[in-house]
């Protein structure tokens, strides 16, 4: 992410009114603004990959899957996101034009420029809604996938799959 260098900080609403007109996307965290940033490809065909499959999963259950162009919202005060891939089976994002409040699922493919932010502010970030059942952690060059899970104290839990574990379909 690139800051963008701005005079004052921005209120959440003229946040989302001044990115509709932008070019770029932007992510928004306490009134400031960062520019959203370009992966590479083999990112980009992880999250096409996982997209794919979690539609034909989702495919008639009311679930909808967005990728990295779909904003979140933390909250209608933000932080601003753009995961990777959510998930949201919520009735109140059913009619979502420009942002998703109530994801379930959240799940980012790790680069070496913004893992730190993905395990820790992001992280701290994701961790307020009250949705959210995962946030999976993937690391394409290790063949790692981490995926967090609250437990009824709503402290996440760590179960990680690595190599090429054998995953049970739902």
């Amino acid at each position: 992410m690139i800051a963008h260098p701005r005079p004052q900080l921005m209120a959440p609403q003229e946040y989302l009114e001044w990115e509709e007109q932008q070019p770029l996307k932007y992510e928004y965290i306490n009134g400031e603004v960062f520019a959203k940033t370009g992966g590479v490809i083999p990112h980009k065909d992880i999250a096409i990959n996982l997209t794919s499959a979690l539609k034909n999963h989702l495919r008639g259950k009311g679930g909808k899957v967005q990728m990295a162009d779909a904003k979140m919202g933390v909250s209608l005060q933000g932080p601003f996101h753009y995961p990777g891939v959510m998930v949201t089976c919520d009735s109140r994002d059913r009619t979502a034009r420009n942002v998703i409040y109530h994801p379930s699922l959240i799940v980012e493919v790790l680069s070496p420029g913004t893992e730190a932010f993905d395990r820790g502010k992001k992280f701290r970030h994701y961790r307020r809604i009250d949705t959210l059942k995962e946030y999976v952690l993937i690391e394409a060059n290790k063949m790692t996938v981490e995926c967090y899970q609250p437990n009824e104290k709503v402290k996440w839990k760590l179960p990680s799959y690595s190599g090429l574990a054998h995953l049970k379909p739902y």
